[in-house]
């Protein structure tokens, strides 16, 4: 983006919120219990895609938090002028790039354990399923905010009565401990995952941009290209820190920019306590054992509402768009179609070489191609069309 003017420092978006420290502390504690599940969420749905052992698992989880607490205290508090939008934001580990981190490391060979057991009844995911969806829907407050979060305690407990659950991990476990780097060995750069996984960036910083652009709007100031410079600055430092840590790239919840807006709290301290409580989680192995043991058939559940609920946002996201100029009909279209390929039709991409797979063969990769390329090519690089063009 260039401007005309010279570039100045950027006012601060809102005053600080002075709040006691008993309610700083309160609404951080908030904070985490909004994005906690979303969070550990990634890691969990990885390792079962990929076989991987409940220690692996509990190592990556207990990353994934530390790195998502570090990333946030970055974006609340900022490190100079070179990181972090210095907004009441939590940064949290993206779906985005849970699937194709899957097909890479399934190209690379990362395991060849065995996929995981069939799982509890039928009847416990549902019941999990309702139970978020009755929390969800006529709870109030922190309980609707925290609904997957809590529905995973009687999950567990009716699956520890029906003997579907193991947690003899965790007395093992020790209590203070830091992520193992590079746990899977010494890094690789291969063209293939590299291309894939800037394509993933490219959509968390679009994702980034949205809630950023929306906390900006709550606290009545415009978010100025610097500002979001910083903010997607430390996106990227956490995909740098998500590598050396076995971790995955942050990106803004958009349960938390929710829970600003419905409280009306944007302080940044409570905030940077959400970080660093998370900082802590990340500390305890334990807790990355509990996490990882929980029984399949509630996790399932669970990812199956976090999908699906990301999915939704999508959904929301493009019905703002405006259909009735440009070709942004065709874009949209063309990019689901394509993008649908590898889910109903895998067999398409059978028999080429796995670097094409790990590109094109992804949902997500597929569909970002797809909508970008089209996109500056209808709507940059040559005139748009009026809608009386496009009628006729």
């Amino acid at each position: 983006m260039s401007t005309d003017a010279a570039p100045t420092q950027s006012p601060p978006l809102a005053p600080p919120a002075r709040l006691p420290f008993w309610r700083t502390s309160l609404f951080g504690i908030q904070h985490v219990l909004v994005m906690y599940t979303g969070c550990v969420a990634v890691p969990l749905v990885f390792g079962a895609a990929l076989g991987l052992d409940t220690s692996t698992i509990a190592t990556l989880v207990n990353a994934d938090l530390l790195v998502a607490g570090v990333i946030t205290l970055v974006q609340a508090l900022g490190i100079g002028k070179l990181l972090g939008a210095r907004m009441p934001v939590v940064a949290g580990a993206s779906f985005t790039a849970v699937t194709p981190m899957i097909l890479i490391g399934k190209a690379v060979s990362m395991t060849f354990g065995d996929e995981p057991a069939g799982g509890a009844p039928l009847a416990l995911a549902l019941g999990v399923v309702v139970m978020i969806i009755v929390l969800m829907r006529y709870g109030r407050g922190l309980v609707a905010q925290s609904a997957v979060l809590i529905a995973l305690v009687p999950g567990t407990l009716a699956a520890a009565a029906l003997s579907l659950t193991d947690f003899s991990a965790v007395g093992s476990a020790a209590w203070f401990g830091l992520p193992d780097p590079f746990l899977f060995g010494t890094p690789t750069f291969p063209i293939a995952g590299i291309i894939s996984m800037c394509l993933v960036m490219l959509v968390i910083f679009t994702e980034s941009t949205a809630y950023l652009m929306a906390t900006a709007d709550h606290l009545g100031r415009p978010l100025e290209p610097n500002r979001l410079a910083r903010a997607l600055g430390a996106d990227g430092a956490s995909a740098v820190l998500g590598g050396f840590l076995t971790s995955f790239p942050d990106t803004i919840f958009a349960q938390n920019v929710s829970l600003v807006r419905m409280t009306g709290v944007s302080s940044r301290r409570a905030v940077a306590v959400a970080g660093g409580l998370l900082v802590a989680l990340g500390l305890v192995p334990k807790m990355g054992e509990v996490v990882a043991n929980l029984p399949g058939a509630v996790i399932g559940s669970v990812s199956l509402v976090m999908f699906a609920t990301v999915a939704g946002v999508g959904i929301a996201t493009l019905a703002r768009v405006d259909y009735s100029r440009n070709d942004n009909l065709l874009v949209v279209s063309l990019a689901m179609g394509i993008g649908m390929i590898p889910v109903v039709a895998p067999e398409v991409y059978e028999g080429l070489p796995s670097s094409v797979r790990i590109i094109a063969g992804g949902a997500i990769t597929s569909t970002v191609i797809v909508a970008f390329v089209l996109n500056l090519v209808f709507n940059h690089l040559t005139p748009a069309r009026t809608p009386k063009e496009n009628a006729a």
